[in-house]
């Protein structure tokens, strides 16, 4: 049973994934509705609501948008797709300041990049081009997309409509 709920706002907009039961909380208290279920109701003493994937708010929220979101280990991870950005590997992933901090960079999305730790330690405090090591993309600020679908799991087929028009 899917456990996560894609929560958009009145707009449609994508804003937020939520617990299957916050969103059951929403949908009872009539702050929200109904976009995508599933097969499996949800039941309780009087009635019965089919079980949420995608629920849209019934008023506008205001959310944060660009580099005002905080620097986060689990977002960076998602923004890279769970692989170093200097020898693509998937396991014993650590991030690293491209422009390392003992030389004056910074803590922030254009200066952080997903990376093993035998890359990490292979870079050490020298710039990309003294450890012969850039990586495969450009570390930028993440869009609405990775900071919503920030795990390893895959994006349900039920999210992919309202999250492709997030991109676009």
């Amino acid at each position: 049973m899917r456990r996560d709920v894609l929560v958009l706002n009145a707009t449609y907009e994508p804003i937020n994934v939520c617990s299957l039961k916050r969103a059951v909380v929403l949908l009872l208290k009539d702050r929200a509705e109904i976009l995508e279920a599933g097969n499996r109701a949800m039941r309780a003493a009087g009635f019965s609501i089919p079980q949420p994937h995608v629920i849209r708010l019934l008023n506008y929220v205001k959310v944060p948008r660009g580099d005002r979101r905080k620097l986060s280990r689990r977002v960076v991870l998602a923004r890279d797709g769970y692989r170093c950005q200097y020898c693509g590997s998937t396991r014993h992933l650590t991030l690293d300041h491209v422009i390392p901090r003992s030389r004056g960079g910074s803590t922030s999305w254009d200066n952080v990049v997903t990376s093993c730790a035998p890359c990490n330690t292979r870079k050490g405090a020298k710039l990309p081009h003294e450890a012969d090591m850039t990586p495969a993309k450009a570390p930028r600020a993440p869009t609405l997309t990775d900071f919503l679908v920030a795990t390893p799991h895959d994006v349900p087929d039920s999210w992919a409509a309202y999250l492709a028009s997030a991109v676009a």
